[in-house]
């Protein structure tokens, strides 16, 4: 191996290093207790041990932090086997497959997911993140909601924005203790949702 290559892979490393060190410090302030005004760059720059110029060369913007730490805790818990849900041929057991995959998504770190949710009716960045990323879930669930009705009447909108709310990190919080698992929730959620489009009549 060259010095070239050697110091290129030492540079790749550092960068990696200090881009997981910015996630980790991110999170580390979404889940903290402090206030609703605390996620700013200066403050995960300090939390990482990084310059603040660290944190723009990594992440351009504080929507382009917010977007990879979205995508970092996507990853964590799991949101890629998604995938499962909408190659499912049984439309109930593809609907709980939504669900459950959602259900470790938002377990994977709770303070910082509550914290994020929170913050989206405060901060104008985070609103826009975490708005985009519902509307994708919701896009998602309409497609899965067609499966159980008509199939050129597909689900009405009234019934797509119910199962959104049963699917969202609130509804999931609200209804299992601290510290349990949210993936217990699953069942009730999904007979309440396969109730919703008319699949336990």
């Amino acid at each position: 191996m060259s010095p070239r290559q050697y110091n290129l892979g030492k540079r790749t490393a550092q960068i990696e290093q200090s881009r997981r060190q910015v996630l980790d410090a991110a999170r580390e302030v979404l889940g903290g207790a402090d206030n609703y005004t605390g996620f700013t760059l200066d403050a995960i720059a300090k939390r990482a041990d990084v310059a603040r110029a660290t944190v723009y060369y990594q992440f351009k913007s504080k929507t382009g932090l917010l977007e990879a730490v979205c995508d970092d805790l996507a990853a964590e818990g799991g949101l890629p086997e998604l995938v499962k849900a909408f190659t499912n041929p049984e439309p109930p057991a593809a609907l709980t497959e939504f669900i459950a995959c959602f259900a470790r998504f938002w377990q994977a770190d709770r303070p910082a997911m509550r914290r994020l949710r929170a913050l989206a009716a405060l901060d104008a960045d985070v609103h826009a993140v975490i708005s985009a990323r519902d509307e994708r879930r919701r896009e998602g669930l309409t497609v899965l909601a067609k499966r159980f009705t008509d199939e050129t009447a597909g689900a009405t909108d009234h019934q797509v924005r119910i199962l959104l709310a049963l699917t969202s990190f609130e509804t999931f919080d609200t209804m299992i203790g601290s510290d349990d698992d949210l993936f217990d929730a699953v069942p009730v959620i999904a007979d309440l949702a396969a109730t919703v489009l008319g699949a336990n009549a």
